[in-house]
């Protein structure tokens, strides 16, 4: 029994070590007004990038962002069997981008770092962009045939593995890139459970329905479309419009409703960005810190998630499915997360002092549309989950083949997994199944990051080849 305490307790002092290198405050700068900046590992990677690939090409956000409207409306089918299309890629991408993270990672970034964390979330979005792009044409460049589901497969396991693995090497794996693979499985698992929990809790304060039934429900939902070959794109291309125009346009509605008010909360944002008022109270660091942090980790750039969807695509030119990607960060943030903020942010200041986490969203939500606004948070919040789970396990495919080869019962005992981790988070929370997700998502930016920077110039020269073509086309 020793033993076994002893082994515990120093899996867990590794962990805890891993989580902080990954997290905590690696470097503090000290700010005005007795403030301080904390930086973490992971921020001090991504947003240098973010700069980096934002400057090499040549500020794409800003510049294509017509194109990226342009691409997505054509919605071209795919040309083989089996295979998915470009905006379909941006479908699965964006409902996993437009989760949890939009509804409970905006109201932790505003509980923590009030409206002026907004700004920095706006900010940080536009920066990911350029990086979603590089991971999605990168992707596209090195995708290969799926023999088991049919069309393609690949993601940032495949690109780390070429750029470590020479080409007439006879390994089989990159370390690298199966460490990559690895820490997805882990995050996915770890983000099942929270998902899980978070519609059971929603649904139990909303209906007062015992989690117990809702988790049943839920579970048996996922399994009947995660378990069949190919339903997932199918599911996901009817759940994720409805549920984003519901949210979009339900915001809409309160804006305009409150549009007195709107020219107030945007100078809150802006005033609030730049410590005007948090510089003197010592709080500026977490304004930024905290909207940084939810720009990052919401709309998944770098991270080598949304790649694994982008491979799939059966799409012209590979920069094409890069920019659809760069949109999808778009989407995520600048729109859905910003609705989140909004409804907030237009809720009295009075009835929302104090209150943090889902109670901040329900209480303005219930303030704006009465009872029904805490029934309609509740739905979206599953529809929002569900769409998540759908589509983590569509990224699992390429990163389980990578592993374990392509075999139906790997592919199989990995979705049984996370149904398990979906059920057992219905029932109760296990904070050190959540934190398995956060350091899974962090070790899979940092492996990706290994290999995409160095990768850049072959997603900048691909960009060049599609404007160049593009030019030419236009010309004649």
């Amino acid at each position: 029994m020793a033993f076994f305490d002893t082994a515990r307790q120093f899996f867990i002092n590794i962990f805890n070590t891993v989580f902080f290198i990954l997290w905590g405050d690696l470097i503090t700068i000290p700010l005005p007004g007795g403030s301080s900046l904390g930086l973490s590992l992971l921020v001090l990677i991504l947003i240098p990038s973010g700069i980096y690939f934002t400057i090499r090409t040549r500020f794409l956000p800003f510049r294509l962002f017509p194109e990226m409207l342009k691409i997505t409306v054509e919605n071209k089918s795919a040309s083989q069997k089996d295979a998915i299309s470009g905006v379909q890629a941006l479908i699965v991408s964006t409902a996993t981008r437009v989760g949890m993270g939009n509804l409970v990672g905006v109201v932790a970034a505003i509980s923590a770092g009030g409206a002026g964390a907004v700004f920095w979330m706006w900010l940080i979005a536009l920066l990911g962009s350029s990086t979603a792009f590089a991971e999605g044409t990168l992707a596209q460049i090195y995708k290969e045939k799926d023999p088991l589901y049919g069309g393609y497969r690949g993601g940032p396991a495949y690109y780390i593995h070429k750029f470590f693995i020479k080409e007439n090497s006879k390994r089989r794996r990159s370390v690298i890139a199966t460490l990559f693979a690895l820490s997805g499985l882990l995050c996915w698992c770890g983000i099942s459970q929270v998902i899980g929990n978070s519609v059971s809790s929603a649904f139990e304060n909303a209906f007062r329905i015992p989690p117990l039934y809702t988790t049943i429900v839920l579970v048996a939902i996922a399994a009947v479309i995660v378990l069949r070959k190919n339903a997932t794109v199918k599911v996901l291309d009817i759940i994720v419009p409805i549920m984003a125009s519901c949210y979009f346009l339900i915001t809409i509605f309160i804006i305009v409703k409150n549009a007195a008010l709107l020219p107030s909360v945007l100078e809150r944002i802006f005033a609030e960005a730049f410590g005007l008022r948090q510089a003197v109270a010592g709080g500026f660091g977490a304004v930024i810190m905290n909207g940084a942090r939810r720009g990052l980790f919401s709309n998944e750039a770098g991270s080598g998630s949304a790649p694994c969807a982008a491979a799939a695509a059966d799409i012209s030119h590979p920069a094409k499915e890069g920019l659809l990607q760069a949109f999808g960060v778009f989407i995520d943030t600048i729109v859905i997360c910003s609705c989140s903020a909004m409804i907030m942010l237009l809720a009295p200041a009075e009835l929302t002092n104090g209150l943090e986490g889902m109670d901040l969203l329900q209480t303005s939500m219930q303030y704006h549309l009465g009872s029904w606004g805490v029934i309609f948070i509740a739905a979206i919040l599953w529809l929002f989950s569900f769409s998540t789970f759908i589509g983590i396990l569509f990224y699992a495919r390429s990163n389980v083949a990578y592993l374990f080869g392509d075999n139906w019962l790997s592919q199989t005992l990995y979705k049984l997994l996370d149904l398990v981790m979906l059920f057992i988070g219905g029932l109760a929370a296990y904070t050190f199944v959540w934190d398995l997700g956060d350091v899974g998502i962090g070790l899979m930016t940092i492996f990706n990051m290994m290999a995409l920077i160095p990768l850049a110039p072959q997603a900048v020269n691909s960009l060049k080849d599609y404007e160049q073509k593009k030019h030419s086309a236009d010309a004649d």
